[in-house]
């Protein structure tokens, strides 16, 4: 009598075993990865929002291959340790290619998970230049990197406010460490040695005592190396303990929270970032889109994301293939067309053009100057 009970649930179990393998076939599965939720959610969901419009505008036109795109959600919460874990998801669920990761120190070690998964990553905001020196096959990011970002803020430092004692903190992250370090590459090469150099934590909330060490090497400007949680208590407690010291940092400080909630120890700092996407003609229609979907202006990435994901869109439909050897291959033999304009990318991966420049916060608001 217990036997014959089993064989309805084994039957059920079968039909839904069944089901689920349908719609796995059934559509084409995108990782996209990023800090989706805690302290740098604010650039999880840019890469959230330029996706999702990406996808939304190919499965209108019907998909890829006859086939849906469904996105697989990789939360790694800015942690390595995670990025590992989302990567080793990806690869198990069968993605053809991931939009991500944002951060640099996420987006390496995953990488090599995806390389040994046959899965092409594609980062819209990593720019440690580690990423693609690796060479790595399966590896793209359609944003610069911080060798030639470092070298726009030290000709800005030196050039333009032509200052000459600099004190440098980083977030002892791969990104942040990183971007400090080419930052100070290129100061030594205008024979500028910083008067100090050190390192904060990521999710301190008291920098007072780092900043008051700061202070008795009396420097002109702090160039910060890290993300916007933290360059809002920098500014706010070096404005707290009278230093008038510029502030300097670079894209991931590019965030309107950073403004928001910095308010007045903000106003001066200058940010190094890629020119303004709003006067980007190509960008225009998926600004529109943005606003008109989720109400709100986009982020620095957004866009970054939106073409990334087209990028592996358009090559899937042209190979009409999930092939990674050949998506890749398509990817970086290209011309592309996208809503940055126009992108090509080198052997390693890296786009052969990508401008840097500097941001002011003025009045409330970045304002690029010329």
């Amino acid at each position: 009598m217990g036997r014959r009970w089993l064989w309805p649930w084994k039957a059920l179990a079968l039909i839904l075993l069944i089901a689920v393998n349908a719609h796995a076939a059934s559509t084409i599965k995108v990782g996209v990865a990023g800090p989706l939720t805690g302290d740098q959610a604010t650039l999880g969901q840019e890469l959230k929002g330029g996706a999702i419009i990406a996808v939304e505008e190919w499965n209108a036109k019907g998909g890829l291959l006859g086939r849906k795109i469904e996105i697989v959600w990789g939360d790694d919460q800015h942690d390595p340790r995670q990025a590992v874990a989302v990567a080793n998801k990806f690869v198990n669920e069968g993605v053809v290619g991931v939009i991500g990761h944002f951060n640099s120190s996420c987006s390496i070690p995953a990488s090599t998970i995806y390389r040994d998964g046959k899965v092409v990553q594609l980062t819209p905001a990593s720019t440690n230049p580690q990423f693609t020196e690796r060479g790595l096959w399966n590896v793209f990011r359609v944003c610069g990197r911080d060798d030639q970002q470092g070298g726009v803020a030290a000709n800005f430092i030196v050039r333009k406010l032509q200052k000459r004692r600099i004190a440098v903190l980083h977030d002892k992250t791969t990104y942040g460490q990183g971007l400090a370090d080419e930052t100070v590459k290129a100061l030594e090469k205008a024979k500028i040695k910083p008067v100090y150099y050190g390192g904060v934590t990521q999710g301190e909330k008291d920098f007072r005592p780092v900043l008051t060490a700061v202070r008795l090497s009396d420097p002109e400007v702090l160039f910060y190396g890290g993300i916007y949680p933290e360059a809002i208590l920098l500014t706010k407690q070096m404005r707290e303990l009278g230093m008038k010291t510029v502030f300097m940092s670079g894209d991931g400080v590019w965030a309107k929270a950073f403004i928001d909630i910095a308010g007045k120890a903000a106003e001066g700092s200058f940010i190094t970032f890629t020119p303004d996407q709003t006067k980007i003609k190509e960008a225009q229609e998926v600004i529109r889109r943005h606003k008109e979907k989720f109400g709100t202006e986009v982020g620095a990435y957004t866009v970054y994301s939106y073409v990334a994901a087209t990028l592996l869109f358009e090559a899937i439909a042209t190979t009409q293939s999930t092939d990674s050897i050949k998506i890749a291959d398509h990817i970086r033999r290209t011309k592309w067309k996208t809503a940055l304009g126009p992108i090509q990318f080198d052997k390693k991966g890296d786009v052969l053009v990508s401008p840097y420049v500097i941001w002011e916060v003025k009045d409330g608001k970045f304002v690029e100057l010329q």
